[in-house]
C-alpha cells in the first residue's frame, strides 16, 4: 500500500530526482575540487571515486529519506493515534511497512537520473560482479530501517512535547553531518569518526555507499551489514519501549 501510495505521485518524484540531480553536480564538483587541491587523493579516494561517491548517494537518498518527517507527531497532536492504538496491527510495524514500501517506489525514479548523469558528467567507478549489487541492496533496506527507526523515535517526543520544531531540526543537522552526505566520513577529523561511529547515522548513507561500490567487501562488507542489523534491532526495540509508555501517559480529549 506504501508503494502504491507514493506512485501516485510521479511528478513529485520527477521533482525529486531533479533535485537530487542538481545537488549531485554542486557536491560533485566542490568534492572533486577538494581532491584536486590535495594533490589527487584524500582518504583514499581519487577524483573519479568520490564523484561515484557522490552520485551513489544522491541516488539512494530519496529511498533512505534523512529529511522532516512528522506524519506521527501530528497525530499524536491532534489525538488521532488514537485509532492507530485500537487497530489490530502494531502501529511501528505499519509505518515501517508502508515506508518501506516507499522507499522501494522512489529508489527507480529518483535514483536513476542521478546515475545517469553522474555517469555522463563525471563517470562512475562501479564494481564489475554481482555480489557488491546483491549485498548493497541489503545494506539498503537495512540503511531504510535505521532511518525509519531513528525519525519514528524523534516523532515519539510528541508525546511529551507539544512542538517538535526543536527535536526535529536537532536531528536533521546531527545526520546530515554524520551520516556522510556532506562528505564521506572517512573525510572526518578523528575525533570526528569516533563520535560519528557511536552513532547509527553512518549506517543510513555511508555504509550502502560504500558496499554498492566494493569499497567494503568479504568480509567487511558482512561486518558492516551486521553493525546495520544491530542498531536496526535495537533502534525499533527502543521505539517499541518508548511508544508504548507514550501511549500509556496518553490522554486524547472529545469523541
Amino acid at each position: 500500500m506504501g508503494f502504491r501510495r507514493w506512485s501516485t505521485y510521479r511528478l513529485a518524484a520527477l521533482a525529486g530526482a531533479f533535485a537530487n540531480t542538481v545537488f549531485g553536480l554542486i557536491r560533485a564538483n566542490v568534492t572533486v575540487a577538494v581532491v584536486g587541491v590535495a594533490g589527487g587523493v584524500v582518504a583514499g579516494y581519487d577524483a573519479r571515486e568520490v564523484a561515484t561517491y557522490v552520485w551513489v548517494g544522491q541516488a539512494l537518498l530519496g529511498s533512505i529519506y534523512i529529511f522532516q518527517w512528522t506524519d506521527l507527531a501530528m497525530r499524536i497532536r491532534s489525538g488521532d493515534i488514537a485509532i492507530d492504538l485500537g487497530r489490530p496491527v502494531d502501529p511501528q510495524i505499519a509505518y515501517l511497512a508502508a515506508d518501506l514500501g516507499r522507499a522501494a517506489f522512489d529508489l527507480i525514479p529518483r535514483g536513476a537520473l542521478p546515475l545517469l548523469v553522474g555517469a555522463l558528467v563525471t563517470g562512475l567507478v562501479l564494481p564489475a560482479s554481482p555480489l557488491p549489487y546483491l549485498l548493497g541492496v541489503v545494506s539498503l533496506v537495512l540503511a531504510v530501517v535505521i532511518s525509519f527507526a531513528c525519525r519514528w523515535l524523534v516523532n515519539l517526543a510528541g508525546f511529551w512535547l507539544l512542538d517538535l520544531r526543536g527535536p526535529m531540526a536537532t536531528y536533521l543537522v546531527a545526520v546530515s553531518v554524520l551520516n556522510g552526505l556532506i562528505v564521506p566520513v572517512s573525510w572526518f577529523p578523528a575525533w570526528l569518526q569516533t563520535l560519528a561511529a557511536w552513532t547509527p547515522f553512518p549506517s543510513m548513507l555511508q555504509t550502502p555507499i560504500d558496499v554498492f561500490t566494493a569499497r567494503a567487501e568479504g568480509t567487511q562488507a558482512l561486518s558492516v551489514i551486521v553493525v546495520q542489523s544491530a542498531w536496526a534491532a535495537a533502534l525499533l526495540l527502543l521505539g517499541q519501549v518508548v511508544y508504548r509508555r507514550g501511549a500509556r501517559r496518553l490522554v486524547v480529549q472529545g469523541g
